[in-house]
């Protein structure tokens, strides 16, 4: 019987137990270290996915590892029943950086949309006087949100969506990207727009220019709210701290998640104004573990790391000289490079799994998205001097790619 390796043992040991949701690559990570990680074969490879931009701090950031332990050490988790130290601290910085003026902690990026929902549609009761039962909030097509049966439901993504019906009534779909659709969607009982500033899951779509401006008029003249979900965008990754800011828009709604913990633990928030998160009231909403103490310790050290360390303005500077690389590429079947700071994609006229699978093979690791998209999203502090050699190993992928 023929020897298997240690990656064949642990992907046929997942694939017998655990549910098929994914189709990963067949590299089995062991450990990693900044931009790095290295497979249980002792491979090292570049992570250009970040885990969809939730290590925009690299893995293992030490700031945020020695947080992480010395609050295990002492208290990981109280529920909201009481309070605990951390949080207060953590709230006090996430909203001195997103401008608003209360924060409500989560734990997925999912939960936080979740909760956005509801903070819209209770704004659009309590103050907008909409009828009971019939707030209605506009998304856009292509978005993705997360994969609760209410986000899947307004998804049109038919892999996310097929299959998980009935959709939760209240939503109105749009067009990404045009504001003339957003105006004539709005009626009586919308109560808020929630969007994406650049489509990640979609394939890096970046809206026209002047689009973030137009809904923010839009949604100030027609009283709506302007929820900006920064999951994927946020904190560093676009070469701003939030890509509302490339247009200098302030939403009214700001939903943040994944680099929010560094990658260490599930942290997620809502942030806005008093107006809307102050209509919370005991028991109208909640988590046991959104804002725990390690929650909070994780998610300070976290927010702290991007913002001393400048990775927002690290991310453009090494963004554009590597989107400037990826421009040089020439394939048959390249239909398009684009991107902002550190949030690039190429977009081919044919499949690329094959293309992905290469790039692993070669030392880097990305992902396809829509079958003919490579989203390519490293650490933010990668070095231009990383980046060089990381572009090596595309091109060479690039020019080996049959047409």
């Amino acid at each position: 019987m023929p020897m298997t390796s240690k990656t064949d043992r642990h992907i046929a040991l997942a694939d017998k137990y655990g549910a098929h949701n994914y189709h990963p690559l067949p590299v089995v990570v062991a450990r990693a270290r900044g931009p790095f990680v290295w497979d249980v074969e002792g491979k090292r490879y570049f992570d250009f996915l970040s885990a969809y931009s939730a290590l925009n701090q690299g893995h293992n950031h030490p700031k945020i590892v020695a947080a992480a332990k010395k609050q295990l050490g002492l208290v990981a988790l109280t529920s909201r029943a009481f309070h605990n130290e951390r949080l207060g601290p953590f709230l006090e910085l996430l909203c001195k950086a997103t401008g608003m003026e209360r924060a409500l902690p989560m734990n997925s990026g999912a939960e936080a949309v979740e909760t956005a929902i509801k903070a819209m549609r209770l704004w659009g009761y309590r103050s907008k006087n909409v009828p009971a039962g019939k707030a209605e909030i506009i998304v856009c097509s292509e978005n993705f949100h997360g994969r609760t049966t209410t986000i899947v439901g307004f998804s049109s993504d038919r892999s996310s969506s097929e299959g998980f019906g009935p959709a939760t009534p209240g939503f109105k779909t749009i067009p990404y990207g045009n504001a003339a659709a957003l105006e004539k969607a709005i009626g009586p009982n919308t109560v808020g727009f929630l969007f994406e500033p650049i489509q990640g899951e979609a394939g890096v779509i970046i809206p026209p220019e002047g689009w973030l401006t137009a809904v923010r008029a839009i949604c100030s003249e027609k009283r709506v709210l302007m929820c900006a979900d920064e999951i994927q965008t946020g904190l560093g990754r676009t070469g701003k701290l939030f890509a509302c800011e490339h247009e200098d828009v302030k939403p009214d709604l700001y939903i943040l998640g994944k680099a929010l913990s560094g990658g260490l633990y599930p942290v997620s928030a809502v942030c806005a104004g008093d107006e809307v998160l102050g209509l919370f009231t005991p028991g109208t909403h909640g988590s046991t573990f959104g804002g725990s103490p390690l929650a909070a310790a994780v998610g300070l050290a976290a927010l702290k790391a991007i913002l001393d360390e400048r990775l927002p303005q690290k991310s453009a500077k090494t963004g554009a000289y590597l989107k400037s690389q990826l421009e040089t590429l020439e394939h048959p079947n390249l239909k398009d490079v684009r991107g902002r700071g550190l949030m690039l994609a190429l977009e081919f006229k044919t499949r690329v799994r094959p293309l992905v699978e290469s790039l692993m093979r070669l030392g880097l690791l990305a992902k396809d998205t829509h079958e003919n998209t490579i989203r390519f999203a490293p650490p933010l502090n990668l070095t231009e001097a990383q980046a060089k050699e990381a572009f090596a190993l595309i091109k060479k992928a690039v020019v080996d790619f049959p047409s």
